[in-house]
């Protein structure tokens, strides 16, 4: 039996996510109050990036006996699709993964919207009706203060009349904004009042025409956690930044009931030699450069299943790459690994010739031939074997005859 990956990962302990879990638990937390998510957007397919937080999400609700929830932060309905959702629903069954409640960010856009009108109540946000590059200008940069918005002190009463103008569908895209009203001397961008909603006149794959204007992802997500109660956020370093805002929007809203969720992040899983921007893998399948998302080149778990993985080999990787805050990437000889020793565990063997080349054996004379036994996998021997036929007629590859063969042909036989 080869290697078992799964037993030498299994005692390493627990990772860092694991240990900070715990330490809530020895503070005080009950474990009863666990709940974890998996929040895709679904505007493309699941690729292989995915799959550390997919396997941390599901198995730790696994470890702790804990409800995992599928959410689909669906506020972009200009790239989403019901394609995408059904896509992302079957990669998850087929790994093997089952969620407690299937949830989605557009489920939460009327509490949402309410919230967004308390802030302007609170003088917390306001509408703006700059440009985007306008606003992009007075932003400033990590090493410059931004400017205040000319419309930041603008008569509340006035940004809520604009606001539910957007609402009404009144305002044509990029007329206005509603903006949180944080600060344009942070040094983290996020914070410098970062846009809550923008008019779009387009039709959501769940609410059709219903809504005129939509939550931006920064806004919906916390949010959407504290609704569902989720207790903790995992989600990779790119959003480390994010979790100030994240903070501020949970302590805007209040007071609130009952689990207030923690943001906390690992590294996500970079593979060598491999594109997994879905902006990028959606232009390969526009341009019919690859036969859909599915295509057995392409990155994703659907074109990976194509290409013959098992969910076995892609869970083995996910745990052998295991949870950390250091980025790095991983070698897809890694992933190759993985996917030949669970087929060597489980494959049944088979011969076959590609190029063949008739041979004759003139002297061998069993003309009907015998039989031989070969066993149909040496990891399994429950499987048996089968049954192979060898006579005087067989059939080779062709690039293993030569007849007037090349120095060192063959020199291994």
């Amino acid at each position: 039996m080869l290697f078992n990956i799964f037993d030498f990962v299994k005692k390493k302990g627990p990772n860092f996510i694991e240990q900070i879990i715990d330490g809530d638990i020895a503070r005080g937390f009950e474990k009863k109050n666990l709940r974890f998510r998996f929040p895709p957007e679904p505007n493309g397919y699941l690729h292989i990036g995915h799959l550390k937080a997919i396997c941390l999400n599901f198995n730790l609700g696994e470890k702790y006996n804990s409800p995992v929830n599928l959410r689909f932060d669906d506020t972009n309905p200009e790239k989403e699709a019901k394609e995408y959702v059904d896509a992302i629903k079957h990669d998850i069954n087929w790994l093997g993964f089952n969620w407690d409640k299937e949830c989605y960010a557009s489920d939460y856009f009327d509490q949402l919207h309410g919230w967004a009108t308390d802030l302007i109540k609170k003088e917390l946000a306001y509408i703006d009706s700059q440009t985007s590059e306008e606003m992009a200008v007075q932003k400033g940069t990590p090493t410059k203060q931004g400017e205040l918005s000319p419309f930041r002190n603008r008569n509340k009463e006035e940004s809520l009349k604009i606001f539910k103008e957007m609402l009404d569908g009144e305002h044509n895209q990029g007329e206005h904004v509603l903006r949180a009203k944080i600060d344009m001397a942070s040094p983290n961008m996020l914070m410098r009042d970062p846009v809550l909603y923008r008019v779009m006149n387009v039709d959501h794959h769940r609410t059709k025409g219903n809504w005129k204007i939509y939550p931006m992802y920064d806004w919906t997500h916390g949010e959407s956690d504290y609704i569902e109660q989720i207790s903790h956020s995992l989600c990779t370093l790119e959003f480390e930044p994010h979790r100030e805002l994240y903070d501020w929007f949970l302590d805007a809203i209040s007071p609130i009931k009952g689990i207030r969720p923690k943001q906390r992040e690992f590294s996500r899983l970079n593979l060598s030699y491999t594109i997994t921007s879905k902006r990028k893998l959606a232009e390969l399948v526009e341009a019919k450069l690859v036969e859909g998302w599915d295509d057995p080149r392409m990155p994703t778990i659907s074109g990976l299943r194509k290409r013959g993985y098992t969910p076995e080999a892609l869970k083995n990787f996910a745990l052998t790459v295991g949870i950390s805050k250091r980025e790095n990437v991983i070698d897809a000889s890694l992933l190759e690994f993985c996917i030949r020793t669970h087929l060597n565990e489980v494959a049944p063997r088979a011969m076959g010739v590609m190029n063949p080349l008739k041979l004759k054996i003139i002297n061998y004379q069993e003309e009907a031939g015998e039989k031989i036994n070969f066993e149909i996998n040496p990891q399994d021997k429950a499987l048996g074997t089968r049954e192979i036929n060898f006579s005087s007629t067989l059939y080779i590859e062709k690039e293993d005859f030569q007849e007037n063969p090349e120095e060192g042909f063959l020199d291994f036989l």
